[in-house]
């Protein structure tokens, strides 16, 4: 949502964003949804002009009228009910995060200007910073909706010391994933990885688009990468709570890291994130031997790399 946040314009109605935003993410839903898989006779065959579903039989498969499907795909949010936005998930096949970020949008461009929220909060309450310290054996960290990496213990700087290799504070992991050329390395599973960080910040942009650090970030990301402005155009959302990630360590290699991330109540831009391998795992011996290294080094002034593997900041 470039311009959301633009500071020349302080009072700029940004309804028709969330207008624009729900035109190209319903559109996006529609084409990827074929006519066999909703159950749908075919007709006109090769002649058919669209890609999936006509916005027609959106509205058949939703239970309403196709003129109201159109004024709602055009951002006329007015009066949507619960009913109806299930009906369209359901047409459309949305999961949680497709239905939650709908609801943001419709709620963005409602007949009511949004409320300005507050700037997200940047800073980790002490409490919060006990608690990454006392997990001595597990890489933990603190990431806002930006994804940016507020917070983390020792082990998870050691872990992520490519990402802090960036001297731009706070640590971004998708400045990291886009912009910085070890990221392929780093992370085995780039093009999931990528996919996934695309997704979680389209998801934020639809929570907030008043959001200016963001709305500078996606301008930075879609300037610069031509995979991120391809990933950016896609609409994906995705609620990314646990899995797993392939890395590569500069010094201790490969590793196979499930992860599991918890919202902070108190704190509703920021999570944490933690990764626990498998016990008696090669995963859990390369960690060891990283928590080791954090015991004898100073990760903040340096970071473990070695000579087939800097980790200068990126050009």
């Amino acid at each position: 949502m470039a311009g959301g946040n633009d500071p020349s314009i302080p009072h700029r109605d940004i309804r028709g964003d969330f207008r624009a935003e729900i035109r190209e993410f319903l559109g996006t839903r529609r084409a990827r949804v074929t006519p066999e898989q909703a159950g749908l006779p075919v007709y006109g065959g090769d002649r058919r002009r669209v890609t999936g579903l006509r916005r027609e039989e959106v509205a058949l498969l939703a239970g309403i009228s196709s003129e109201y499907y159109t004024r709602l795909e055009r951002g006329n949010a007015t009066g949507v009910s619960e009913s109806v936005i299930d009906g369209i998930a359901q047409a459309l096949r949305l999961d949680e995060a497709e239905r939650a970020h709908l609801l943001d949008l419709l709620r963005g461009a409602g007949p009511t200007r949004p409320p300005r929220r507050r700037p997200a909060q940047q800073r980790v309450r002490p409490a919060v910073r006990r608690v990454l310290d006392s997990m001595t054996g597990t890489p933990a960290f603190v990431l806002g909706g930006r994804l940016d990496i507020l917070a983390a213990n020792p082990l998870g700087r050691a872990l992520f010391s490519p990402v802090y290799a960036d001297p731009v504070r706070p640590p971004n992991n998708a400045r990291f994933v886009f912009l910085d050329p070890h990221a392929t390395e780093f992370f085995r599973d780039w093009d999931e990885v990528a996919n996934d960080t695309v997704a979680m910040l389209r998801a934020e942009a639809g929570r907030d688009a008043y959001d200016r650090r963001l709305t500078d970030l996606v301008g930075e990301l879609s300037t610069r990468s031509a995979d991120f402005r391809r990933r950016w155009a896609a609409h994906n959302v995705r609620i990314h709570t646990t899995g797993m990630k392939r890395l590569h360590h500069p010094v201790v290699g490969d590793l196979d890291l499930p992860f599991e991330t918890f919202p902070l109540g108190a704190d509703p831009s920021q999570f944490l994130l933690t990764y626990t391998p498998e016990p008696a795992s090669r995963s859990q011996d390369a960690l060891n031997l990283l928590s080791s290294w954090t015991t004898t080094n100073d990760t903040d002034k340096h970071p473990p790399t070695n000579a087939s593997h800097p980790t200068e900041p990126p050009a």
